[in-house]
């Protein structure tokens, strides 16, 4: 992609400035970055940054409304390409009618429901390509997830199975009780994620279940760690997927006695329309941020082949901090802004119009884009024939 192209990110936090140091470093892209934020000293801020670790003059900070758009946000819109939307959930509908408005491709990574089908309506039958919740859960946890279910159809000889389980886990490389857990990214987001329902296929058909309802332990590669549902983490694959799997599901991974924890807590806590306020405060009252983190990545899908036989395909990742320039991003900043700058230079080639979703992107084509393929590695298969099982 020889054209040089105009990017606005919005929110200069931890995702939107390492998505912007990825596209700035990157050889893929030539582009001019814009980074905004409703305060003006963490927009120069990230701007610095992302230039000191690109190592050239690579972003222009501006600053954000609290509502709306100013005189000069709108002249960087009118300028721009796409605009990568890294703003908490509630901004999501507030810069989709923005983008629309002044046509400009548009990609977020909100795992909030109402927002996002909010944004799907705003995006229909726009001229530009709209791909919602693309980050790492939502986003590239559902690509993996279909990705899994078209290789067991293909390999086996079925259009339906039994099985797809799409979880993650943003943790600390250490744990300490009674919460056992570190915060390496948004507390708002994890108090969310923790009371929303969430929605999953049970016996073939589309449903919601409550947030924390099927608490229950896994081992992936030699780790033990437990799970739970969680809201937002399976995008719109419910959909897609129904009538095709009699169960699907997205959960979060924790260590052993998280789960508990939280249920202790949340016992203590009136069930009322401060509830996620509350966890939230409480939690960043007990539990530290950690920055040494790291992100555990399970996908797999079960079924039976065209002969009856029960098989599994499944894949892990365990992804470390890396280093890109002169900055190292954590884990969970890399692993859900490559998707991003994935989903960009996919708009970017012009070939998407009006809302796009997980299940609609070219799994094979995104796993081993340059920007998802560079933090997450280079798809590579070892099936053991006798079983039918892919290891990660």
């Amino acid at each position: 992609m020889s054209e040089k192209k105009f990017i606005a990110i919005v929110g200069a936090g931890g995702i939107g400035r390492a998505a912007g140091l990825i596209l700035a470093a990157s050889d893929q892209l030539s582009c001019e970055i814009f980074i905004g934020d409703v305060n003006s000293e963490t927009a120069n801020e990230a701007a610095r940054w992302i230039e000191e670790g690109c190592g050239r003059p690579a972003a222009q900070a501006f600053t954000m409304p609290w509502e709306g758009a100013d005189e000069a946000m709108i002249a960087i819109f009118e300028k721009c390409d796409i605009v990568l939307d890294c703003l908490p959930g509630s901004q999501a509908p507030r810069i989709a009618r923005l983008a629309r408005q002044y046509r400009l491709h548009y990609a977020n990574l909100t795992e909030y429901v109402k927002e996002t089908e909010e944004v799907t309506r705003i995006a229909t039958d726009a001229p530009t390509g709209f791909i919602l919740q693309t980050g790492l859960a939502p986003g590239f946890i559902n690509v993996l997830g279909s990705k899994l279910y078209q290789d067991f159809c293909a390999a086996n000889q079925v259009e339906k199975v039994k099985k797809i389980s799409m979880k993650v886990g943003a943790l600390t490389r250490n744990a300490e009780p009674p919460y056992f857990y570190g915060f390496t990214w948004s507390p708002v987001g994890v108090a969310t994620e923790y009371l929303k329902d969430t929605i999953v296929i049970r016996k073939g058909r589309k449903r919601s279940l409550p947030a924390l309802s099927e608490l229950s332990t896994i081992i992936i590669d030699g780790v033990t760690y437990e799970d739970n549902l969680t809201s937002g983490g399976a995008a719109d694959l419910p959909d897609a997927f129904e009538g095709k799997v009699v169960d699907l599901d997205y959960k979060t991974l924790r260590y052993p006695g998280h789960y508990k924890w939280v249920q202790r807590t949340l016992a203590d806590i009136p069930d009322n329309e401060e509830r996620v306020k509350k966890l939230q405060d409480i939690m960043q009252e007990t539990i530290p941020s950690v920055e040494d983190d790291m992100v555990i990545v399970y996908a797999s899908v079960c079924g039976k082949d065209h002969k009856g036989i029960l098989r599994a395909i499944e894949k892990s990742y365990h992804i470390k901090p890396v280093t890109i320039g002169t900055k190292t991003l954590r884990a969970i900043q890399s692993t859900t802004a490559a998707p991003l700058c994935e989903a960009a230079y996919m708009l970017l080639t012009g070939q998407w119009t009006g809302p796009v979703f997980q299940s609609q992107i070219d799994a094979d084509a995104f796993i081993n884009g340059p920007f998802v393929s560079a933090i997450y590695g280079k798809w590579a298969e070892e099936v053991d024939e006798k079983n039918g099982v892919v290891a990660g």
